[in-house]
């Protein structure tokens, strides 16, 4: 999935392509409005207004008539103006800076699903089932009641089931780039996740370096 960050401020662009990028993304950067309408079209764009070169309502307004492209605009304009005018222009979603990168990948989760509904509609390993649409999950037909955070850890590897996932990665995934908190805290949810599932061997850890979910699990076909 290609995205394009049009901003200038390379304190925020870094962090952002950085995140991005371990989050599975190709990630191209550019920082004028000219830039942008030359690099696109792409999967996505996220659209600073304040550019150097042209407003950045004008660029949105271009890059939706010459391409089905999603637009989230990010920028520090947070007047309701700023809002309905972009909105106006053809942008899916809006979000002021500062902001965190966990919030801006839901984001990004959200528009890519409504712009390209082509995608699964849900996920599946073994017995459990996952609707990133309802953010509901099921084990052998039964609810399980996750909390967001728990969600969005099974959603990261579902989606990318059979792959090892590690523990940065989740943790910039799920919670932010410039999370300090304990780093056991992934432990707590994963051991959390687990009791919840209630399915041996279907999350495996995989030492010094992560977790993977199994496509099913020992006694469910594997």
């Amino acid at each position: 999935m290609r995205v394009l960050v049009v901003e200038d401020d390379e304190g925020i662009a870094g962090p952002l392509r950085r995140g991005l990028s371990r989050s599975g993304y190709e990630v191209e950067l550019v920082g004028t409005a000219a830039a942008a309408l030359a690099a696109a079209p792409a999967d996505l764009v996220l659209l600073d207004l304040g550019l150097p070169d042209l407003d950045g309502l004008e660029v949105c307004r271009r890059l939706r008539e010459s391409a089905d492209t999603a637009v989230i605009v990010v920028t520090a304009r947070g007047e309701e103006g700023d809002r309905v005018a972009a909105l106006d222009e053809g942008a899916d979603d809006y979000l002021v800076k500062p902001f965190g990168l966990a919030e801006l990948q839901a984001r990004i989760r959200a528009v890519l699903r409504r712009v390209h509904p082509s995608g699964p509609t849900v996920y599946a390993a073994g017995p459990v089932v996952l609707d990133p649409r309802t953010r509901r999950v099921s084990v052998r037909g039964q609810e399980a009641s996750l909390t967001p955070k728990e969600f969005d850890i099974l959603e990261c590897l579902i989606a990318d089931v059979g792959r090892a996932v590690s523990r940065q990665e989740l943790l910039t995934r799920v919670w932010d780039e410039h999370w300090y908190g304990p780093g056991r805290v992934l432990d707590v949810h994963m051991a959390a996740l687990r009791r919840k599932l209630a399915v041996d061997g279907l999350i495996e850890t995989v030492y010094g370096h992560g977790f993977r979910l199994r496509p099913s699990a020992p006694g469910d076909g594997d």
